[in-house]
């Protein structure tokens, strides 16, 4: 059972090309099984200890992998927080097919299925029509900077915050900034993007 239900969960990592896929979460989930029949079997065989001191001790024990599967792009986006909650869902759930709550285990692990695969429309279709967006852009000279900040206000979008950075990379000086905007309405943020794109002096645009 820890083998289909942590080869399913990878399963679907593996289609998105994600650093941990069907193996990795077939391994967590088929050991943590292992831990806690471990557990459970000298509880039993010598009658003493804690019957969920090694199962705590994988809960803990599991965020060094999971920390493996969390980067910070050069965009400052972090990638990998639902890898790394998966893997260790996984482990909680080999937990429970080790100690005999087979119910449990299944309930949980086709919710957990859901939610990384049809929750995930839900949750780009919520980014993408929401008041609030993170945007990406580069620009040769500052002025055309200030010039791409008059353009957001004259679009009617309140700037929260700017990170603003130098591109070492590009063979020409360039100015890097992450942008925070914020509309009264929602807008389809494709939309905007497109609007955005049209500013003369843009090196490149993207949506975080």
């Amino acid at each position: 059972m820890s083998l289909i239900i942590g080869g399913l969960l990878g399963l679907e990592r593996s289609r998105k090309s994600r650093p941990a896929g069907f193996r990795t979460y077939m391994l967590v989930c088929l050991s943590s099984t292992l831990v806690m029949m471990t557990n459970q079997f000298i509880f039993e065989t010598y009658s003493s200890g804690d019957p969920a001191r090694l199962g705590a001790q994988v809960i803990s024990g599991i965020g060094f992998l999971g920390v493996g599967t969390i980067i910070v792009t050069r965009k400052n986006q972090v990638k990998g927080l639902t890898t790394a909650a998966g893997l260790w869902v996984a482990a909680c759930l080999g937990l429970s097919i080790g100690i005999g709550f087979y119910a449990g285990a299944i309930i949980v692990g086709i919710f957990v299925l859901l939610i990384m695969t049809l929750f995930k429309s839900i949750e780009n279709w919520l980014l993408s029509t929401n008041k609030f967006m993170t945007i990406y852009a580069s620009f040769p000279t500052i002025e055309n900077f200030d010039g791409f900040v008059l353009l957001c206000k004259k679009l009617n979008f309140k700037i929260n915050d700017i990170e603003m950075t130098r591109d070492n990379n590009s063979k020409e000086f360039a100015i890097v900034a992450i942008i925070n905007l914020e509309s009264n309405e929602r807008y389809n943020h494709m939309e905007i993007i497109q609007k955005l794109s049209s500013y003369e002096g843009l090196h490149r645009l993207e949506e975080l």
